[in-house]
Protein backbone atom coordinates (compact mmCIF):
# COMPACT_ATOMS: atom_id res chain seq x y z
CA UNK A 1 0.00 0.00 0.00
CA UNK A 2 1.23 3.87 -0.97
CA UNK A 3 1.46 5.98 2.23
CA UNK A 4 -0.04 9.03 1.08
CA UNK A 5 1.06 12.53 2.42
CA UNK A 6 -0.98 15.45 3.57
CA UNK A 7 -1.14 18.49 2.10
CA UNK A 8 2.34 20.56 4.15
CA UNK A 9 2.07 23.73 4.51
CA UNK A 10 5.18 26.30 4.63
CA UNK A 11 6.04 26.68 8.42
CA UNK A 12 6.58 30.54 8.09
CA UNK A 13 3.01 31.08 7.49
CA UNK A 14 2.19 29.65 10.98
CA UNK A 15 5.40 31.54 12.27
CA UNK A 16 3.58 34.97 10.86
CA UNK A 17 0.32 34.07 11.83
CA UNK A 18 1.41 33.23 15.48
CA UNK A 19 3.42 36.85 15.85
CA UNK A 20 0.32 38.41 13.99
CA UNK A 21 -2.14 36.44 17.00
CA UNK A 22 0.62 38.18 19.79
CA UNK A 23 -0.05 41.41 18.26
CA UNK A 24 -3.66 41.19 18.66
CA UNK A 25 -3.28 40.26 22.00
CA UNK A 26 -1.15 42.76 23.04
CA UNK A 27 -3.85 45.57 21.29
CA UNK A 28 -6.76 43.63 23.66
CA UNK A 29 -5.02 44.19 26.04
CA UNK A 30 -3.99 47.78 25.37
CA UNK A 31 -7.88 48.46 25.69
CA UNK A 32 -8.08 48.25 29.23
CA UNK A 33 -4.35 49.72 29.86
CA UNK A 34 -5.25 52.90 28.14
CA UNK A 35 -8.67 52.58 29.85
CA UNK A 36 -11.38 52.73 26.96
CA UNK A 37 -14.87 53.27 28.35
CA UNK A 38 -18.22 52.52 27.00
CA UNK A 39 -19.09 51.51 23.17
CA UNK A 40 -15.86 52.10 21.87
CA UNK A 41 -14.20 49.62 24.52
CA UNK A 42 -16.72 46.58 23.46
CA UNK A 43 -16.28 47.38 20.00
CA UNK A 44 -12.16 47.34 19.85
CA UNK A 45 -12.04 44.09 22.67
CA UNK A 46 -14.86 42.19 20.14
CA UNK A 47 -13.11 43.24 16.83
CA UNK A 48 -9.40 41.85 18.15
CA UNK A 49 -11.49 38.16 19.13
CA UNK A 50 -13.36 38.04 16.43
CA UNK A 51 -10.03 38.88 14.18
CA UNK A 52 -7.99 36.11 16.39
CA UNK A 53 -10.12 33.67 15.57
CA UNK A 54 -10.89 34.59 12.47
CA UNK A 55 -7.12 33.72 12.01
CA UNK A 56 -7.08 30.50 14.46
CA UNK A 57 -9.83 29.04 12.12
CA UNK A 58 -8.56 30.21 9.06
CA UNK A 59 -5.03 28.67 9.27
CA UNK A 60 -4.16 26.37 12.10
CA UNK A 61 -7.68 24.33 11.34
CA UNK A 62 -6.84 24.56 8.09
CA UNK A 63 -10.42 26.18 6.93
CA UNK A 64 -8.35 28.20 4.41
CA UNK A 65 -7.95 25.65 2.41
CA UNK A 66 -11.18 23.94 2.22
CA UNK A 67 -14.10 24.26 -0.19
CA UNK A 68 -16.07 27.22 -0.39
CA UNK A 69 -19.45 25.08 0.26
CA UNK A 70 -17.73 24.18 3.77
CA UNK A 71 -16.69 27.00 4.39
CA UNK A 72 -19.92 28.46 4.11
CA UNK A 73 -22.06 25.22 6.26
CA UNK A 74 -19.02 26.04 9.30
CA UNK A 75 -19.03 29.66 9.41
CA UNK A 76 -22.84 31.07 7.96
CA UNK A 77 -24.69 29.66 11.53
CA UNK A 78 -22.47 30.87 13.91
CA UNK A 79 -22.44 34.42 11.92
CA UNK A 80 -26.75 34.02 12.26
CA UNK A 81 -26.49 33.59 15.60
CA UNK A 82 -24.18 36.69 16.31
CA UNK A 83 -27.07 38.73 14.14
CA UNK A 84 -29.80 37.19 15.92
CA UNK A 85 -27.94 38.16 19.44
CA UNK A 86 -27.90 41.66 18.37
CA UNK A 87 -31.34 42.02 17.36
CA UNK A 88 -32.53 40.83 20.56
CA UNK A 89 -30.15 43.27 22.27
CA UNK A 90 -31.87 45.86 20.44
CA UNK A 91 -34.91 44.64 20.75
CA UNK A 92 -34.48 44.51 24.46
CA UNK A 93 -32.82 47.69 24.84
CA UNK A 94 -36.12 49.30 23.43
CA UNK A 95 -38.72 47.17 25.35
CA UNK A 96 -36.81 48.55 29.18
CA UNK A 97 -37.07 52.52 26.95
CA UNK A 98 -40.94 51.99 26.56
CA UNK A 99 -41.47 50.43 29.89
CA UNK A 100 -39.03 53.51 31.45
CA UNK A 101 -41.49 56.07 29.20
CA UNK A 102 -44.58 54.88 29.60
CA UNK A 103 -44.74 52.76 33.12
CA UNK A 104 -42.95 55.75 34.44
CA UNK A 105 -40.00 53.19 36.51
CA UNK A 106 -37.56 55.38 36.54
CA UNK A 107 -39.35 57.86 38.69
CA UNK A 108 -39.68 57.89 42.47
CA UNK A 109 -42.98 56.95 43.89
CA UNK A 110 -44.54 58.04 46.69
CA UNK A 111 -44.93 55.77 48.87
CA UNK A 112 -48.66 54.29 49.86
CA UNK A 113 -49.71 54.42 53.34
CA UNK A 114 -52.57 52.11 54.02
CA UNK A 115 -54.91 52.65 57.33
Amino acid sequence: MEHVEGQQHPIGIYFKIWGLLFVLSACSYLVDYLDFQGYVRWFLILLFMILKAGLIVSVFMHMMWERLALMYAILVPPVLVLIFVGLMAVEGDYTEWTRVIFFGLGEETTPIIHH
